[in-house]
């Protein structure tokens, strides 16, 4: 008798423990969860914005030019290789791939924001992928036919450093899927889309 009473009061009481623990877990948001859509057209200052004083596309030289030395002082190994050597790193096995935080990613050869974690989807290809640059103008395009395959190499139009190929099987709205190397770029979290946006920006008014 004594033991059933002591189960019928303090089963209660676990009941609500067990209630309250299961709303706070749902109430918990989780780490990395992927950006909610937005109407925050981050890459508006593309079109509106003048180029930064130092970025001349109308040289026919890249306006970051570095020598081999300085290349290879500031890139790791595989981004030297990826970047500079048109390498390309391992599908799922690299940092960006699966990457759901909100922010900005810029080249790793010069900061030249180049994509938006707005833009970013999940390919299935093991490769971090975006619909579109920030601004068209800031990416080159190069016939590539190696490894018997005809593909659309991109780079940065600021520095060269290669970025990975463009492909016409991606979402809506623009059909395209620019499959990028993660150690062809840096990421810098931001709070929100309108913060990335913020961030685009600073760098067109440097």
């Amino acid at each position: 008798m004594n033991i059933n009473l002591k189960f019928r009061s303090v089963g209660p009481v676990v009941l609500l423990l067990l209630l309250a623990g299961a709303l706070f877990t749902f109430a918990m948001p989780e780490k990395n969860t992927p950006p909610a859509t937005t109407d925050v057209n981050v890459n508006e200052c593309a079109s509106a914005c003048g180029l930064p004083s130092h970025v001349d596309l109308t040289s026919g030289e890249y306006p970051v030019q570095r020598t081999e030395a300085e290349w290879r002082d500031r890139l790791t190994d595989l981004q030297y290789h990826v970047a500079r050597e048109q390498g390309t790193e391992r599908p799922f096995q690299n940092p960006y791939n699966s990457n759901k935080q909100t922010g900005l990613y810029r080249c790793i050869g010069c900061d030249t924001p180049l994509f938006s974690s707005t833009d970013k989807f999940d390919s299935g290809t093991g490769w971090p992928s975006f619909f579109q640059p920030i601004d068209e103008r800031m990416l080159g395009e190069t016939r590539d036919v190696s490894y018997g395959m005809e593909r659309v190499e991109v780079h940065c139009n600021v520095c060269g450093s290669h970025q990975g190929h463009v492909f016409p099987d991606g979402p809506k709205p623009t059909g395209l899927r620019y499959c990028i190397n993660s150690a062809s770029l840096s990421f810098e979290a931001a709070e929100s889309p309108e913060a990335v946006k913020a961030l685009v920006e600073a760098w067109y008014h440097e």
